[in-house]
């Protein structure tokens, strides 16, 4: 980490409160659809027509009213496809891959859709920004104990070094040691995020009328980003954030 980077997020762990962390990380979230995202990605309005009337009357079923739909134009990096929802209140959107687009059927599309939409009103996003607060929080909180603590600089070589002096050492050691914390938080995460997924699955499923369209639609996004149907169980529960798609289909065709 370049030490000008170091030096600033000396200051600002010095000297911000701490609580504020959270509430610039909302900040953040609400910011990033409307002033970052654009910097890296071109947006455009979803073109009027069939499909743009078909989404607007899903959205408005499944009681999700969205400001607009966008393209985001992921081709340029990747054949990789997705879609979500981006913002809250009033300047919540629905963003959509071009590849996407190209890849599935229109009702296809209504299905995947939907499965965001179940994400919403299922009341994942929420409790994901919450999960996301309190983790990013509690390494914050973490880091600014032990770089105040004399016997974590003594144990690790820097002995006579003080929080005064710095945080630099506090930094290079906790981030060396970060990952050792966060792999035993892996597959909790991953847990919960696939169980998300299947009620999102299952919310598209009663929006469409049945599991077909959205069945479709996660084969083909399956070969399309060359997803393993077939890995073994215990590596896909501990590193799969999503269920795999013969779990999906099951779940999905089950009474």
């Amino acid at each position: 980490m370049p030490a000008s980077i170091i030096n600033q997020l000396d200051l600002l762990i010095k000297n911000f409160p701490k609580r504020s962390f959270f509430g610039f990380q909302i900040l953040l979230m609400v910011l990033w659809p409307m002033l970052i995202l654009p910097l890296f990605n071109k947006l455009e309005p979803l073109p009027e027509g069939e499909l743009r009337d078909r989404l607007m009357a899903l959205s408005d079923r499944a009681g999700f009213r969205a400001q607009a739909i966008q393209v985001i134009d992921g081709s340029k990096r990747s054949a990789h496809s997705n879609a979500f929802f981006t913002g809250f209140g009033r300047f919540r959107r629905i963003v959509l891959f071009d590849t996407l687009i190209e890849q599935l059927e229109p009702t296809e599309l209504e299905a995947v859709l939907a499965h965001e939409i179940g994400h919403y009103k299922k009341g994942h996003v929420p409790k994901a920004l919450v999960l996301s607060a309190v983790l990013t929080g509690g390494g914050f909180w973490c880091l600014d104990q032990l770089a105040q603590s004399a016997w974590f600089y003594e144990h690790f070589g820097f002995e006579g070094w003080s929080f005064e002096k710095g945080m630099g050492p506090a930094f290079l050691l906790f981030s060396l040691g970060l990952g050792a914390f966060t792999f035993w938080i892996t597959p909790l995460k991953n847990l919960w995020s696939r169980k998300n997924e299947f009620e999102a699955d299952a919310f598209a499923r009663e929006a469409m009328d049945g599991p077909e369209s959205l069945v479709a639609a996660l084969r083909k996004l399956y070969k399309e980003n060359l997803g393993n149907l077939t890995p073994h169980p215990a590596f896909s529960g501990f590193y799969y954030s999503h269920p795999v798609l013969p779990e999906r289909e099951a779940a999905l065709r089950a009474d």
